[in-house]
């Protein structure tokens, strides 16, 4: 094969091979028959082998910690996402994505798609309070595992585990969980995107460690206490616990103030109690308030300025401003200015002169235009309580029955949500949605600051018990609770605002087994696994299933519409065009599709037709023979 077609891989990144790839780019002396020499590059990183003490390190260990980390890299084999229009709002025009399914499996198809696109990612795992939902991740056979354990392979209907203290893997089996999924978290991170993680006491020690571990320690942002439950819980043993945590984490170091939040009206009248012509200000002293700095060692910042009887300053003196003033302390130390003879002289409308205690001051005026303010470590607001958020799902559902136990509040969320983002239409991420309330948040961010935030949610199918009273109101899994609210949430935001153009709708995925069949080296199946030669594709699923699956595994992701053409279909987003040729094509279709081409580099991936080895052949040929051809596209086959 050349270089510009290949076989199609049904599957997603195999993460082991590809960091290979990269190490054997960076030191070339580690690799070795196609593989790396992990002694070499244990040398190369550590050359004080003979040392017993450099071979020790410290680490955060458990058993099974290394097949989370292969469950992490091993690729998606089987699964794929398969739409549900009849379960989706406004499918033609939403940009937002509903996935039911295992948020591992989901995570992996993501990848390629999503990889460094997510601005904010929150999450609100299990707590393992030793009664919660524990997935239990398999390498092999992931589609079949995800069936079993959400209870569709199961005519009882048993779709939990739980993970009782008794179990002597209590830490250890949610570790496991955990520690994959935020491995695979970390890649869909934009480069300054910010991840927020709610836990309580049981694990929040164990979350940090694994925390640091996959997004590093100088990527720490902070630990917040908030509180959620002011009268405490009655049952708990000792202390009565009134709060959980909030852990935030960076993929990179990011800018002092990189959290900081607008200030709101409150906070404005409160900080700006002044106001002219170009709004609400407030003063600050000019001169540095840290005696670190000074004449000594900032001679640039020490100079005069003259003032007039009525506060007005100048960088000359004459019979109006003759009063004279230096950046000098009470105690006569020279201290310097936080502004530059040039600086001050671009902005001397900003500054004034007051006096206090029979000595003038220089101040400069600093106006609310994008003030921001820095959140502290303990949130104590009343519209973060859990009590807010289930009134939020009683209201929405007109019920006072808790058919959804312990929501988030949506106040608590927006505010997350607006110390992650920095652009308008930034997406975010909750692999453990819930309820939802990730949805409606960003809904009504999207109304109150005018922005066009976007959201992918994940959850698992996880079924309601049948006393419950969602079960009785007619949900059966956590997923129909969640679109439902997200429905009436969205109606409540338009019937306030029905002028505004806002996005309410959202696609509805399932995970499925994969439409495009795998070889199976069972010798009992050989003679079922030919007929691949003649269809790559399973029986019951469509084309617009298979595209869908072409497309995500090719990196278009979930909000991309194709433009059909028969059985053939073309996806384009910002940075990837995918052609997905279902039908049949001849020698022709080179050209077809250098007319459609939007971008360079596309990626055209071909069903292999019975008795079509010449017009292959034909195609391939005609790459080679035709160079302008070879730089907007490449070919795969299925």
């Amino acid at each position: 094969m050349t270089n510009n077609e290949e076989r199609f891989k049904a599957t997603t990144p195999n993460f082991r091979t590809e960091a290979a790839k990269k190490l054997a780019e960076l030191f070339p002396e580690v690799g070795a028959d196609g593989q790396i020499d992990t002694d070499a590059l244990e040398e190369l990183l550590n050359p004080d082998l003979e040392d017993e003490e450099a071979n020790e390190k410290y680490e955060f260990t458990w058993r099974g910690k290394k097949n989370s980390k292969r469950i992490a890299d091993a690729p998606a084999r089987d699964t794929t996402l398969i739409m549900d229009k009849d379960k989706s709002k406004d499918w033609d025009n939403t940009k937002n994505v509903y996935i039911e399914g295992d948020n591992l499996e989901a995570l992996k198809l993501m990848q390629k798609a999503y990889g460094e696109k997510i601005k904010v990612i929150y999450i609100d795992p299990p707590y393992n309070t030793g009664h919660d939902f524990v997935y239990k991740d398999k390498f092999n056979d992931s589609y079949n595992n995800y069936l079993k354990e959400t209870g569709q392979l199961d005519d009882e209907g048993n779709a939990t585990t739980t993970n009782r203290e008794s179990n002597g893997r209590f830490h250890t089996d949610w570790l496991n969980m955990m520690y994959p999924r935020l491995k695979l978290a970390r890649n869909l991170l934009t480069n300054d995107g910010v991840i927020f993680v709610s836990i309580d006491q049981n694990e929040v020690n164990n979350l940090i460690k694994i925390m640091d571990e996959i997004f590093g320690e100088r990527n720490f942002m902070g630990q917040i206490s908030v509180v959620n439950n002011p009268r405490g819980r009655s049952q708990d043993k000792y202390i009565a616990t009134s709060s959980e945590y909030l852990l935030v984490y960076s993929k990179n170091v990011l800018a002092s103030g990189r959290l900081s939040v607008k200030k709101n009206k409150h906070d404005l009248g409160k900080d700006y109690k002044y106001q002219d012509k170009n709004g609400l200000y407030r003063t600050l002293e000019l001169r540095n308030t840290h005696r670190d700095f000074g004449r000594d060692n900032r001679p640039n910042l020490y100079y005069p300025f003259y003032v007039s009887n009525d506060g007005k300053v100048s960088l000359s003196q004459n019979k109006i401003f003759k009063y004279e003033v230096f950046p000098i302390w009470n105690d006569g130390f020279e201290g310097c200015w936080t502004w530059g003879k040039d600086k001050a002289q671009a902005h001397m409308d900003l500054l004034m002169a007051q006096k206090v205690s029979n000595t003038w001051k220089i101040y400069r005026k600093s106006y609310a235009t994008n003030a921001t303010k820095q959140l502290k470590s303990v949130w104590n607001n009343k519209a973060f309580y859990t009590d807010k958020g289930q009134t939020t799902i009683f209201n929405l559902f007109q019920t006072k029955d808790k058919i959804f136990q312990a929501p988030k509040s949506v106040e608590y969320i927006k505010q997350i949500i607006k110390m992650g983002i920095n652009s308008n239409d930034d997406l975010i991420l909750d692999f453990f949605s819930g309820s939802g309330t990730v949805a409606q948040a960003t809904m009504e961010l999207n109304d109150e600051l005018n922005t066009d935030l976007r959201y992918v949610l994940v959850q698992l199918p996880e079924k309601t018990n049948i006393d419950s009273s969602a079960y009785k109101d007619g949900y059966k899994n956590i997923p129909e609770i969640a679109e439902e609210r997200i429905r009436r949430a969205g109606q409540q935001i338009q019937d306030k605002h029905p002028d505004a153009k806002l996005d309410t709708g959202f696609k509805v995925f399932k995970l499925e087994n994969s439409t495009i069949k795998q070889w199976d080296n069972n010798p009992d199946k050989f003679t079922e696994q030919l007929e691949m030669l003649h269809s790559p594709f399973t029986q019951e699923s469509t084309n617009d299933q298979r595209a869908e699956e072409i497309a995500i595994k090719s990196g278009i992701d979930l909000e991309a519409f194709p433009e059909v053409d028969g059985d053939n279909y073309h996806f384009v987003t910002d940075d990837k065009e995918v052609f997905a040729i279902l039908g049949n094509y001849d020698e022709n279709l080179l050209e077809k599709i250098n007319k459609q081409c939007k971008l360079p580099n596309a990626t055209v991936v071909l069903r292999e037709m019975d008795n079509g080895s010449e017009t292959k052949f034909n195609l391939i040929e005609k790459l080679k023979q035709e160079p302008e051809l070879n730089d907007h596209f490449s070919l795969e086959w299925l």
